[in-house]
């Protein structure tokens, strides 16, 4: 099944036109929308990057059926996992069956800001694995303690869950993620709807789950006029 859904670009709006376009998207006929989470613009002259759980949680309020991902969150370095558990968490709580929680490696562009060291992919991904067993270890319910390669967490427990907890989605730009999507995660995010990444995900375990991939579109409303770049576009 196909299904269109509406790219919410965080670099390009500021918080309340983001909650504007969801609603808008909402009444418009789509049924989800997909967020980016950035801390800072892909360029300059696009001059936005809001904290992403802020604005998830107006969209929440101003929306009643329109599901929402982040597409997506870096619980790796920047963040912690235990942070994204909670904030992921505390979003599903307020949108019923309507939250998808988007994760990826990242980009140095948002997660070299406290001087981090920026790994190699290899690391990134393990990194990554070890990150969705913390989300999914808090989202349990009870105390938590975990010690592993890269993160720790001691005596934790996330109070606030909703009924179900979300998916887990995860982004994959090469054969190498989008196997260990298959394995762990719940679904697939891709930048494009690659038929080789898709196949890698099915073969790795990711059959029957759903794949949501972002084609590049622009509108302008005359042929004479110059659309913005990055346009936004559906998913």
């Amino acid at each position: 099944m196909l299904e269109i859904g509406y790219k919410l670009s965080s670099e390009e709006f500021p918080p309340d036109q983001l909650v504007v376009n969801a609603k808008r998207a909402e009444e418009t006929g789509f049924t989800f929308a997909m967020i980016s989470d950035h801390f800072h613009p892909w360029i300059d002259r696009q001059g936005q990057s809001p904290f992403v759980w802020a604005v998830i949680g107006g969209i929440a309020q101003a929306t009643t059926s329109l599901r929402l991902g982040t597409a997506v969150t870096c619980p790796t370095i920047r963040i912690h996992p235990g942070i994204i558990a909670q904030a992921a968490a505390t979003a599903a709580a307020m949108m019923p069956g309507r939250f998808i929680l988007g994760l990826g490696t990242g980009e140095n562009l948002n997660e070299h800001i406290f001087g981090h060291r920026w790994p190699p992919t290899s690391v990134r991904q393990e990194m990554l694995k070890e990150a969705v067993d913390v989300i999914r270890r808090l989202w349990s319910g009870s105390q938590e303690s975990f010690y592993g390669e890269y993160y720790t967490v001691e005596n934790a427990r996330i109070y606030t869950l909703p009924e179900k907890t979300p998916a887990i989605m995860l982004a994959a730009s090469g054969s190498g993620a989008a196997q260990i999507a298959g394995q762990i995660a719940d679904g697939l995010i891709s930048t494009a709807p690659q038929s080789e990444l898709i196949e890698t995900f099915h073969r790795s375990g990711g059959a029957g789950k759903p794949c949501y991939a972002k084609p590049v579109c622009a509108g302008a409303e005359t042929k004479n006029r110059r659309a913005s770049w990055p346009p936004n576009c559906g998913q």
